[in-house]
């Protein structure tokens, strides 16, 4: 008999062994889920920045939000990291219980002068209510708990932006979210800050980042969100947006959204650095 015969529904109707390895997928992702934000829009006074996004993030998944300055990437990071409430719709998490659920690290971190990289990330974690110890953790988990005793401020941008992963890491949130957490660095460091956080997407932590550089992205991302003009563009694995664009790269993709859009002009006149 062809076992797909036997694969049935809780209602008596037959299931196809396709269906069923469908259902299990959907199934997973959906208890894998930690935030969810739903028809998500914002305001500023009568110019609209996003208008009904939304979006899920997965324990042990790096989502790349992808798009040209202005498209609304740094107001929906931030709203999702809990820093302004959206206009209208509703951001949820629903993981585990932590500390600390999301940590966030913004396009320029920054740290209190004269200190120690290990004092740095203490104060922080005594703002949140953690210990020096949970500090410690967070900073070897980038690989910098060597330079715990050197001058935050003698840092290069690189290691600064590993100690902003760390401090974003303190109390081992389910989410991180990090806005632009490659900007300004050399390909080799970006390239080693990518490969960070696809190390603690390991572990189980769900990653939200947003870059414009589009190559790394393709490299590493589970997931591209491509956001334009504050509406959601393309979404799915590199791959299928990249196919569902008939394109041959992420940059392509971009290149060729800017070109359907020449000749408009944004009418927003609100700053948005992402």
């Amino acid at each position: 008999m062809d076992k797909r015969s036997d694969d049935t529904s809780g209602d008596g109707e037959h299931m196809t062994s396709t269906q069923t390895e469908q259902q299990t997928v959907s199934e997973t992702a959906a208890d894998s889920t930690v935030l969810r934000a739903t028809d998500i829009k914002h305001s500023y006074g009568q110019i609209e920045v996003l208008e009904g996004v939304s979006l899920e993030l997965h324990e042990g998944a790096v989502t790349a939000l992808i798009g040209p300055n202005g498209a609304g990437k740094t107001t929906f990071i931030r709203a999702l990291a809990g820093l302004h409430a959206p206009t209208a719709g509703e951001i949820s998490y629903i993981g585990p219980e932590r500390p600390r659920q999301i940590g966030y690290l913004p396009q320029r971190p920054a740290f209190r002068p004269g200190q120690t990289v290990e004092q740095a990330l203490t104060f922080y974690a005594s703002l949140v209510g953690l210990s020096g110890e949970q500090a410690l953790s967070a900073l070897d988990t980038v690989g910098l708990l060597d330079a715990k005793d050197r001058d935050v401020d003698a840092l290069s941008g690189g290691m600064k932006r590993l100690v902003g992963i760390a401090q974003a890491r303190i109390g081992n949130p389910p989410v991180v979210i990090l806005d632009e957490p490659g900007s300004g660095l050399d390909p080799e460091m970006s390239l080693h800050v990518f490969q960070s956080l696809n190390e603690l997407a390991a572990d189980g932590t769900a990653i939200l980042l947003s870059s414009h550089d589009l190559a790394l992205v393709e490299e590493t991302a589970d997931t591209v969100v491509m956001l334009d003009d504050g509406n959601l563009l393309y979404h799915g694995s590199p791959t299928e947006v990249i196919a569902e664009a008939n394109a041959d790269s992420l940059l392509d993709v971009f290149r060729e959204s800017r070109q359907a859009e020449a000749g408009t002009v944004s009418v927003r006149g609100v700053t948005d650095d992402g």
